[in-house]
């Protein structure tokens, strides 16, 4: 009898062991408004990013045990315009490290202002299965109605469920799930801010559970990288198009250094005639143009001139043509990564 007693408590334990086993989760924190501090709590806007460690931001939010064994690792505590190319790679390197080992998925807090090209190099980086998620706040921790915490515990249960996987890098604000292929930010200050105008979202919150629209795709012909090997990432600059655009500006920042350039042209990648020859000029002496668009949406169409963006606008088109360099100066190939020709 005392036995078999003891043979039950001992079942009864190991059961509530296993019961208590969360799965793990990382948090790599960059910094951003989601660890933003103001003087006043009142103060959305007129307060210092980057200001709150990664196990405050954990602590602040206690119902994240009940989700997931979760650990969070600093790399950085800034605003998300301070966000450097090799920041990318440690994030990159990292979050594959985590991936390829017991963590369920990856999660980087980011400021929101550049989170989109954050997520569009994870994705590009990180062929997982895996979900990586990118979250933010656009009110500081300490605003009265703060939206950090409970993003943060929407995109801790978003990279441990099981209908997040495949479907490549998110980012999760405001109780909507994006993809990091074609979601961007669209207002300076409103919470509603990331937006797919054409893809739209993948899915939403529900009562604190994920819920989405479509089965488990990745974007179509979307490439992927390898930067294990990568020390450092060739600089690609953006120059914004307008009536009376010069065309020696190109010059410019090819004398800067610039090994690949993204112009934001007006439409449908239009430029000023002066500038597209210019343009020509310097793909023939290897230096890729990129044509994107200003608008913010649409598809920019292949070019005689330069190599056309497709649907990437112009943030997210350094981050590709920046990528592509690592692994070819070729023009036709550059395009082929953008889905369009030369």
């Amino acid at each position: 009898m005392f036995k078999k007693s003891i043979l039950s408590l001992t079942l009864v334990f190991s059961f509530s062991t296993f019961a208590l086993e969360k799965p793990e989760v990382m948090i790599f924190a960059t910094g951003g408004t989601i660890a933003g501090s103001a003087q006043k709590a009142t103060d959305i806007t007129g307060y210092s990013a980057g200001e709150i460690a990664v196990s405050t931001l954990i602590e602040a939010v206690p119902e994240i045990a009940d989700v997931a064994d979760v650990k969070g690792i600093q790399v950085a505590n800034t605003s998300s315009s301070n966000i450097s190319n090799e920041i990318l790679l440690e994030l990159g390197r990292e979050a594959k490290v985590a991936l390829n080992g017991e963590a369920k998925g990856v999660i980087v807090t980011h400021g929101t202002d550049t989170a989109e090209e954050t997520a569009f190099f994870l994705d590009l980086v990180n062929q997982t299965d895996k979900p990586i998620v990118v979250v933010g706040a656009m009110r500081p921790a300490t605003a009265i109605s703060a939206d950090g915490p409970m993003n943060l515990l929407n995109a801790v249960t978003l990279a441990t469920s099981d209908e997040a996987k495949g479907r490549g890098t998110m980012i999760m604000l405001n109780d909507f799930i994006g993809s990091a292929y074609y979601t961007s930010k669209t207002n300076s200050t409103s919470l509603d801010t990331f937006k797919a105008y054409d893809q739209g979202f993948l899915g939403t919150f529900a009562g604190g559970v994920p819920k989405f629209y479509f089965d488990a795709a990745q974007a179509t012909g979307k490439p992927s990288f390898d930067i294990s090997k990568i020390e450092t990432l060739p600089q690609v600059d953006i120059i914004y198009s307008y009536l009376g655009m010069q065309a020696d500006q190109l010059d410019a920042l090819v004398a800067s250094g610039s090994k690949g350039i993204v112009v934001a042209g007006s439409g449908n990648g239009s430029t000023p005639q002066a500038v597209r020859d210019r343009i020509a000029e310097l793909q023939k002496k290897g230096i890729p143009v990129v044509l994107s668009s200003r608008t913010g949406t649409g598809y920019v169409t292949s070019k005689e001139h330069g190599i056309a963006s497709g649907t990437l606008n112009p943030q997210k088109a350094r981050i590709m043509l920046m990528l592509g360099l690592t692994k070819t100066q070729d023009l036709d190939e550059l395009a082929a990564l953008f889905g369009t020709d030369v």
